[in-house]
């Protein structure tokens, strides 16, 4: 019988080959299983390939009849593991804390399940006639915000 325990190997199986990561497993009502991997570089459609064949290949028939999607982590969706943070620093992103407050800056760092985000702020500064811009940092942790997600910029 596949489960997610035995998923979550394999997956990590051939994970270790390159930089990428496992983002979540899930196993639909409708037989469906739908694996997240994720990249720093992102992820193409031929590793969601190779992955689904690798799976393929060691499961055989016990993949019965279970519909197999591999894809990766949806851009403009919530990060769901840590390494989505690490790999997103130095980026914008949009953080929903706890409280319902939305905060849009950089994502300065990450220390175990703690991040900065960096956002430019307009601020009265003693002896400037007008409120100027500067960065003020947030400290967050990945447990207590609603969400957390990468903002693609257009320039």
């Amino acid at each position: 019988m596949i489960n997610k325990e035995v998923l979550t190997e394999l997956v990590g199986e051939w994970l270790r080959e390159g930089d990428y990561f496992l983002v979540d497993i899930v196993f639909g009502q409708d037989d469906r299983i739908v694996i997240e991997i994720d990249h720093a570089d992102g992820v193409w459609i031929d590793d969601c390939a190779a992955l689904s064949r690798f799976l393929q290949e060691r499961l055989g028939d016990e993949l019965g009849d279970y519909e197999l999607e591999v894809g990766s982590a949806g851009i403009g969706q919530p990060f769901k593991v840590k390494q989505q943070y690490v790999s997103h620093v130095g980026d914008t992103v949009e953080v929903i804390d706890a409280d319902g407050r939305k905060v849009q800056g950089v994502l300065k760092s990450v220390d175990g399940s703690d991040f900065v985000v960096t956002v430019q702020e307009k601020q009265h500064l003693e002896g400037k006639k007008r409120p100027v811009m500067v960065n003020v940092d947030y400290q967050y942790n990945m447990d207590s915000v609603q969400s957390t997600k990468y903002l693609l910029a257009f320039k």
